[in-house]
């Protein structure tokens, strides 16, 4: 069958439309609370994969704190984030369920497991053994958009001593801080600023070497090989399951799947990239908003008692 000049002309111009589409520029986000210089390194590789797999100039975007990137997530101003924190993506998901797709969920390489601990740590050489005797001092949180750095401890620490984190639940600390990050609350221990604080860790390998994922294990490739010398763990939470990778529903639809296949190449092909990017020895595993309907629950809660 021969096709007309008027058929070959809306192919034509069907096809120019889609490639007039596709973005040329790919945003993605990364959450802040870690030192910026190295979280932009880590995602060096991550840029140099998409650019060449999708044609496309991927700009990292360091948010410096949790907020940066939910709103960024919201505003349409980023497109992906592959290390996302569960508590941001719920605040995400309370105020528009439609804006992103969960692509995944980081699966431990060594074991399997899909989760992670918050943990109250103080210096080693301090006499404190477990959280009670921290009351009367000072205490480090996160980020108000971290899981493991403020809402799973708030929760834990609501139940145990009362209160809130406005009068320092119940006063049983002499301050509570959000320094920012879980950087900044490791090295607010290490330095004196903070009697405790709390950070997050799989738990999982190797002690001395910061355990498969986690904070730790960050800092100790930066400029701390001895911190896990340094420090002791006091408290951990009950497991929360890993950060889902999340993609933009606001990117075109076919766009938008070409991302997705890369994330996942980017995975298999490149694992060691990947490791770097989301900060410890994992890969890629199914998720759906599901699994992530217990922190949801809670962060919903949380701003409502805040509104309250």
């Amino acid at each position: 069958m021969k096709l007309t000049s008027l058929a070959l002309l809306t192919i034509a111009m069907a096809f120019g439309a889609n490639a007039a589409d596709a973005p040329k520029e790919l945003n993605l986000g990364i959450l802040g609370g870690q030192n910026a210089t190295q979280q932009i390194g880590d995602n060096q590789c991550v840029k140099d994969f998409f650019d060449k797999e999708l044609q496309v100039d991927t700009k990292l975007r360091n948010s410096s704190d949790y907020s940066g990137v939910i709103q960024g997530l919201l505003g349409n101003k980023i497109d992906l984030v592959l290390s996302m924190s569960p508590a941001s993506f719920a605040s995400v998901y309370l105020h528009n369920p439609k804006a992103v797709d969960v692509v995944g969920i980081v699966v431990d390489d060594k074991d399997g497991s899909q989760g992670y601990h918050s943990v109250v740590i103080v210096k080693a050489d301090s006499p404190y053994q477990k959280l009670e005797d921290l009351k009367g001092k000072s205490f480090g949180m996160a980020d108000p958009d971290s899981t493991s750095g403020f809402l799973m401890p708030n929760q834990a620490f609501k139940k145990e001593f009362g209160g809130t984190v406005d009068d320092k639940y119940n006063n049983t600390f002499s301050s509570v801080t959000f320094s920012g990050g879980h950087e900044q609350d490791i090295l607010g221990v290490l330095n004196g600023q903070f009697e405790g604080a709390v950070t997050w860790t799989s738990l999982i390998g190797d002690r001395e070497t910061g355990y498969t994922s986690g904070a730790f294990g960050r800092l100790i490739r930066m400029d701390h090989p001895d911190l896990m010398k340094q420090i002791r763990i006091i408290w951990q939470s009950p497991l929360i399951p890993n950060g889902p990778i999340l993609v933009s529903n606001n990117l075109p639809a076919d766009f938008k799947a070409k991302v997705v296949a890369t994330i996942k190449k980017l995975d298999k092909e490149d694992h060691g990239c990947f490791v770097k990017a989301v900060g410890g020895a994992q890969h890629i595993g199914p998720a759906t908003v599901a699994d992530y309907q217990n922190i949801i629950d809670m962060k919903r809660d949380l701003m409502k008692g805040t509104r309250g």
